[in-house]
């Protein structure tokens, strides 16, 4: 099926989100044009799903892993964007116009990203992120990408492993320099501040750089591959 002009996919990966999935969907609800909702859920025991349904979204299940449930979400979207969305990561106003008005020459690209709460520490972080997107073209998943589909299928979608967002900008990247809309998501802060800011920032950085030098990621002590590839944690 050829993916419809404007209407954009948004497919958010989700596992046990009631608590952050209203504020999300209502913030997906209040953008304007064409947009279809599709949650891709990992096996969740919560009201994740009656959530997006009752909210108007297509809910499919999928196998446990970010990757994965993305990817079965982009199958079943029929829009010519797709827009993956972590489940506590809020749009801005106009989001969805500024994509559309994007030019046929660009395939992919992000959002600047915040956190939810006020932090000297946790803004920092987000301006760090920010500023290594605009200058290696590597978009996180919390900065909410978005690719065009054909751009999409022609690389094969997300890498069925962790650091799934890095592994398809890279490879998006290869073909064409993303995008980064000078507008700004709202990531919820609650797992970064629960683990502890610097420990889950000084986590974040030794599994890029394993990823830098080919080591396994396994010799970091912290890294918990079923919760990096499920929760949709921070990147």
């Amino acid at each position: 099926m050829r993916p419809q002009p404007d209407l954009v996919s948004v497919v958010i990966p989700a596992l046990d989100e009631e608590h952050a999935l209203p504020g999300t969907l209502a913030a997906i609800r209040a953008q304007r044009g064409p947009f279809e909702v599709i949650l891709a859920d990992g096996g969740s025991r919560d009201r994740s799903c009656a959530l997006a349904r009752a909210a108007g979204a297509r809910v499919v299940r999928a196998p446990r892993g970010r990757g994965v449930q993305m990817n079965c979400g982009a199958r079943l979207g029929q829009g010519e964007w797709l827009l993956f969305l972590h489940a506590d990561t809020r749009l801005p106003a106009g989001a969805l116009e500024a994509m559309r008005r994007l030019p046929r020459e660009v395939e992919a690209g992000c959002f600047r990203q915040a956190f939810d709460r006020p932090h000297a520490l946790l803004g920092a972080i987000s301006r760090l992120h920010n500023w290594r997107c605009r200058r290696t073209g590597i978009m996180y998943g919390d900065q909410a990408m978005f690719v065009r589909h054909a751009a999409f299928d022609a690389v094969g979608g997300f890498p069925e492993q962790v650091l799934e967002d890095v592994l398809l900008s890279e490879r998006l990247r290869g073909r064409r320099p993303p995008a980064m809309l000078p507008l700004t998501v709202l990531t919820g802060a609650r797992r970064f501040v629960a683990q502890g800011i610097l420990r889950s920032f000084a986590r974040v950085l030794l599994i890029l750089l394993c990823h830098r030098f080919g080591l396994p990621l396994a010799a970091s002590r912290f890294f918990d591959p079923v919760r990096e590839t499920s929760k949709g944690g921070f990147r």
